[in-house]
């Protein structure tokens, strides 16, 4: 699909133009059944978030829903940056995707060591981190770092600074767990630090190495990476301005983050961490999602990035029975973080992640049908909101897409 810059198209033309070519993709009998598509519904999501733009909820937004593989809307809104100087977002952005990086980059990292048979999902996690054992965390397993159930608290101190990777797993082995273990649902970025550690331990490569290695390369993401180079820093979308290692940001010593994780505690690891630290674009993360609706294959069906039973597992729910929300390993199904499902994609049968950042991706097998929403909402001082934008994103893109069997 071409490339659609929002000066060049409104949001309605985009999303009638995509729908028509993907109708006529249809009609060729390449996919097995037909589709329609609701343009109008389609471009009813450029206005809602033209109108949270205009609320000053975030500068702005690329948005991609992408079904049966082929991509039906794609459009860049609003600004990539305010400060120092403005400049239009474009569909090339690079976004820090924040949490995404645990549902992209680590949990499946984690999950091609088990089919490797390097790990288990029962393992405990003490076996591949010695240490880890204390204070009554010797039962702890891989599995309940997946599914947040460890009884980890969520992060460490943002008041106590320290620098490197191993100084952060060094206080994390040391924790002091906050309810016994399969108990109690606390999202917990120590969870996936920890899982990132146990990559590199087990692989003998680094977590962005690995990730690479194994994930993004076989499926072409060459624009998802940790650490970005200078020369890619006029594409990234900004943050906030802050100290090298100290938080909240802002202040007179703050420098205006870009290309540098937006993370405290990732940004203090030295920007490779297993929860925070992952950059990345639309198209790229659309292709992610086509990899896991294909069941692990990338899109052109050449190559097996991960089996289909690993990808059916991860989606499937894996938190106690006796806990009301669901998640599975990694993603989310249906808890306080589901804000991107919307209202119509089904709880525990569809799946995603949010970004702390303003980025989030949910992915509907059922309908087939991805949809990647990356903003800068907390450019340029932290501020903005984007809970409730995701939710309307994603009630739209659904509501558009139906499948005539």
């Amino acid at each position: 699909m071409p490339l659609i810059h929002p000066c060049l198209r409104t949001a309605a033309a985009t999303a009638t133009f995509l729908a028509t070519g993907l109708i006529s993709s249809v009609a060729t009998g390449q996919p097995e059944r037909s589709i329609t598509v609701d343009s109008a519904r389609l471009a009813r999501i450029g206005t809602v978030v033209q109108e949270a733009i205009q609320a000053g909820d975030l500068p702005g937004a690329v948005v991609l829903v992408s079904h049966r593989g082929r991509t039906i809307y794609r459009e860049a809104i609003g600004l990539r940056s305010i400060r120092p100087e403005r400049e239009a977002m474009t569909a090339e952005t690079l976004f820090d995707v924040a949490s995404l990086t645990k549902v992209v980059a680590t949990a499946p990292s984690v999950m091609a060591l088990v089919e490797d048979g390097a790990l288990r999902l029962r393992d405990p996690v003490a076996l591949h981190l010695p240490g880890f054992e204390r204070h009554g965390k010797e039962a702890i397993t891989i599995e309940q770092l997946l599914t947040h159930v460890s009884g980890l608290r969520p992060d460490l101190p943002l008041d106590e600074e320290f620098e490197g990777a191993g100084e952060a797993l060094r206080r994390i082995l040391d924790e002091q767990l906050q309810s016994p273990p399969g108990e109690r649902f606390i999202y917990s970025d120590l969870n996936f630090i920890l899982l990132g550690a146990i990559v590199e331990r087990v692989s003998g490569q680094t977590l962005d190495a690995f990730a690479g290695e194994r994930l993004f390369d076989p499926i072409g993401m060459r624009e998802t990476m940790f650490q970005p180079p200078a020369d890619a820093a006029a594409r990234i979308a900004p943050t906030e301005a802050c100290t090298p290692l100290g938080w909240p940001c802002g202040g007179p010593d703050g420098v205006m983050l870009r290309g540098t994780v937006h993370d405290p505690t990732a940004r203090r690891m030295g920007g490779v961490a297993g929860h925070a630290g992952l950059f990345s674009t639309a198209d790229d993360l659309a292709r992610f999602g086509a990899m896991l609706l294909a069941r692990g294959r990338a899109a052109d069906g050449t190559r097996a990035v991960l089996s289909p039973l690993t990808v059916d597992r991860m989606a499937a729910p894996s938190t106690p029975p006796a806990l009301s929300i669901r998640r599975g390993l990694g993603w989310d199904l249906d808890s306080p973080y589901s804000s991107a499902r919307g209202d119509l994609f089904p709880a525990t049968r569809s799946y995603g992640h949010t970004g702390f950042t303003g980025t989030s991706i949910w992915i509907d097998p059922e309908t087939e049908t991805v949809v990647v929403f990356l903003s800068n909402r907390v450019h340029p001082d932290g501020g903005g909101s984007v809970v409730a934008l995701r939710g309307r994103v994603a009630t739209l893109a659904a509501a558009a897409v139906s499948t005539v069997r």
